[in-house]
């Protein structure tokens, strides 16, 4: 793969060195940093220090959320892209990058597709190096070396989790050995998950359900357990995915928002995980993406007719999670509607809005879900039904699993929108994608359901096979 291991190495070492000195607020908030550490450090000397070695992990967290200027992998890029792709976002003044995504004609040279995999890769080598230094240190008790790694551990299952939503089967990489990596084949889309699984699984014995810092800002094991509720629905694994959701909607450090506009705030009590905002401008990426600079301006993307046509009559999200531009256009008004969950552009606006990774409302309807497609229908039905009343809908009722699956595949297309690409996973895994896509874009094509390997990867390592 083109990352070209032997530089990227390097680089990476570099950053992780870099990132000692660079103890920001939100770096703080993430995981308490002795003050004052040096910056002056060998490569040697990273993981021989406590103060190092903490502030290595906490560069691992800062890759979540920072802009979009570049594709960062964690920063909104699984939000915008899929939602271009699926049937949430169309080009609105972006008429440069957006209408590849938008029209589903990727090519194999496309430059953003290749900053996503090779920013992805980046961030995973980067866990892998701290997660080989951390294993090989005596810097710190066996404890919070366990604490670490398993933490290390959720935050790499949760890159290749999209990942293979993007790719299918991509390259496992663990090493941080240029010679053991730079030739890597494609796994398949099940090892792929087993890899994920493990990962999980590891983490799982090792976490607990106190929260390692203040705040719900680094993983715990109800995040763990979100992620694999996640997962074991994508697999099939209904009752699995009901066991895994439960043990997180069962704790009390969870609980719906009554507001919609509370939802995405610092302390939210809906968050599982949540990272604080970090930006040096604004205070998350979506929100400086989405919201235009005006009301009266164009927005980058805007909301989709089947997105909007989805809302029922009596929604609150509409009202409170979407914005709406009024735009001159020759004399005649058009009005657009974009994604306002996310409502701060700048950096200093208060109350503040952090970044949500894994909220409980989405477990809710995962457990929903899995217990529809074990006919389970009225437990199913109440999971449902609690997500609609906070959006001021009413109950459905139904003794019917298919009705029931239907509703609860609707209720995700609006409670999710626009967070994380759920709505292409969700259409991919369904195995719904051909026809909900082959029937609002004309040219869909089923092949479509995969971004292109980058061409740089293909021709830096032989053994990297292309997508259809």
């Amino acid at each position: 793969m083109s990352m070209h291991y032997n530089r990227l190495q390097l680089n990476i070492y570099f950053l992780v060195i870099l990132s000692i000195g660079c103890f920001t607020t939100s770096c703080r908030k993430l995981i308490e940093i002795p003050a004052d550490p040096s910056n002056q450090l060998s490569n040697e000397r990273v993981f021989a220090d406590s103060a190092n070695i903490i502030a290595a992990v906490s560069a691992v967290y800062s890759n979540y959320g920072a802009s979009l200027n570049v594709p960062e992998f964690g920063s909104g890029v699984m939000t915008v892209f899929t939602g271009l792709t699926s049937d949430e976002l169309v080009p609105g003044s972006d008429m440069y990058v957006a209408p590849s995504f938008f029209n589903n004609n990727i090519l194999q040279d496309n430059q953003t597709v290749a900053s996503i995999w090779s920013n992805a890769y980046k961030n995973i080598f980067q866990i892998n190096i701290c997660l080989k230094g951390i294993e090989g240190t005596k810097a710190i008790s066996d404890g919070l070396k366990s604490l670490l790694i398993a933490e290390l551990k959720v935050s790499r299952a949760f890159y290749y989790y999209h990942m293979v939503n993007l790719w299918g089967g991509v390259p496992i990489i663990t090493s941080v050995d240029y010679a053991a990596t730079r030739n890597v084949p494609r796994a398949s889309i099940t090892e792929v998950f087993n890899f994920i699984l493990t990962d999980l699984n590891d983490a799982a014995r090792i976490l607990t359900p106190d929260y390692p810092s203040e705040g719900h800002t680094r993983p715990n094991l109800h995040v763990v357990q979100a992620l694999l509720a996640k997962v074991y629905l994508y697999l099939g694994q209904y009752e699995d995915a009901v066991n895994a959701a439960s043990e997180v909607i069962a704790s009390p450090d969870y609980n719906l928002e009554d507001h919609l506009d509370d939802v995405f705030l610092g302390g939210s009590t809906e968050a599982i995980w949540q990272l604080p905002a970090n930006g040096s401008y604004q205070q998350t990426p979506e929100a400086a993406t989405f919201i235009p600079y005006t009301s009266n301006y164009l927005p980058n993307y805007t909301l989709s007719p089947q997105l909007l046509a989805a809302f029922e009559a009596d929604d609150q999200r509409m009202v409170h999670w979407t914005g709406v531009s009024e735009v001159d256009e020759g004399g005649t008004i058009f009005t657009y509607y974009y994604p306002y969950k996310y409502k701060n552009t700048s950096e200093a606006q208060t109350p503040r809005e952090d970044y949500m990774i894994l909220r409980l409302a989405d477990i809710y309807l995962v457990r929903a879900e899995a217990l529809a497609r074990l006919d389970r229908i009225s437990a199913s039905l109440e999971d449902l039904n609690k997500v609609r009343y906070r959006a001021g809908l009413g109950d459905v009722e139904t003794n019917s699993g298919e009705i029931a699956l239907d509703a609860i595949l609707h209720e995700r297309q609006v409670e999710m929108f626009c967070e994380w690409g759920n709505r292409w996973i969700d259409l991919k895994r369904t195995g719904k994608i051909d026809e909900v896509l082959g029937a609002v874009k004309p040219g869909w094509k089923a092949n479509a359901a995969l971004f292109p390997i980058p061409v740089a990867e293909l021709q830096a390592n032989p053994f990297l096979e292309p997508n259809p």
